[in-house]
């Protein structure tokens, strides 16, 4: 399965993220970005953390710490992606504020086209062979076709055929989840994963820039006064990121056929997976430290009442 995979990884990575963002344009109608004018502050605030304290944070531990060259590529690129669609669920299972959490998503994925060319610009130069060239127009294709095209497409079908929305939404979403199955099952079975190779230095490097991001998701917003509603969904967006375009764009910049950046391919898709597994982490606790917060809340209210 292992050299079938290596044949194919790009047109799978590819079909994964189209799939994911088709189901998350289905549960998206223009309303909703309309409403992002009602709540300009929280939403400032997110953008902000998102776009430049995520990307500082990398750069920083970048900056001190001694990294492999492959898993320094994969530390860019996770900081260079916006939030997805998983955030938007984590948020509405944390109770936290949904609507501000499908607004950052939305206005930072339609700004990854150009904000993730970008930042990996400013984060890898010194990670990559001298005559590697960052392809940003291709970036910014690829971006359009698996990105914004099947969101659009997504958002045109709830707006026109409301009845199958969701049904096309649970199911793009679940194809999407069974694609990045294969991909994990295929990249390993060909050698494009090696734990011994990542190893545990960089696993806690890793683990560290997981808390950070879950850290200034928090205590920024905190600073800024929003409220516990919005400081989830805020904290939400800056830690779950969007693993599946962090796959695409692997698979695009160092492709599996390519022996002259393959190791540095492998140690980059290894550090984005193991982001993926990592951030749940945060995400689990965020969800059951507010849903706790909310329902005590909600005991204390009704007692007052009833006292």
């Amino acid at each position: 399965m292992g050299d079938l995979y290596l044949q194919y990884e790009y047109i799978l990575a590819f079909a994964q993220l189209l799939l994911a963002m088709l189901g998350m344009g289905t549960t998206l109608r223009v309303i909703d970005f309309v409403s992002i004018a009602k709540m300009p502050k929280a939403l400032c605030v997110g953008l902000g953390v998102q776009l430049v304290l995520v990307p500082a944070t990398a750069a920083a531990l970048l900056w001190i710490f001694d990294l492999n060259p492959g898993v320094a590529v994969g530390l860019a690129i996770i900081a260079a992606i916006p939030g997805g669609t998983t955030s938007n669920i984590y948020t509405y299972f944390a109770k936290g504020h949904i609507a501000l959490s499908i607004a950052i998503t939305s206005l930072t994925t339609v700004a990854c086209l150009f904000t993730v060319p970008l930042i990996l610009k400013l984060l890898m130069t010194s990670y990559v062979p001298e005559d590697f060239s960052l392809p940003a127009i291709k970036i910014a294709v690829e971006t359009t076709l698996a990105i914004l095209l099947p969101l659009a497409v997504g958002m045109a079908i709830l707006q026109f055929t409301p009845n199958i929305a969701a049904k096309i939404s649970r199911w793009s979403i679940r194809a999407s989840l069974g694609v990045i199955i294969i991909i994990i099952i295929g990249a390993s079975s060909s050698g494009r994963l090696d734990w011994d190779a990542f190893g545990v230095y960089n696993a806690v490097v890793l683990s560290v820039f997981t808390f950070l991001l879950m850290l200034v998701g928090l205590v920024v917003p905190k600073l800024m006064s929003l409220s516990t509603n919005d400081i989830v969904a805020v904290d939400m967006e800056v830690t779950v990121r969007n693993i599946n375009l962090a796959v695409l764009i692997i698979a695009s910049l160092f492709p599996a056929t390519n022996a002259a950046t393959l190791e540095l391919g492998n140690q980059a898709l290894f550090t984005v997976l193991a982001y993926g597994a990592l951030m749940m982490a945060p995400a689990i606790s965020l969800i059951l430290g507010h849903r706790y917060l909310k329902n005590r809340g909600t005991k204390t209210a009704l007692s007052r009442t009833y006292l």
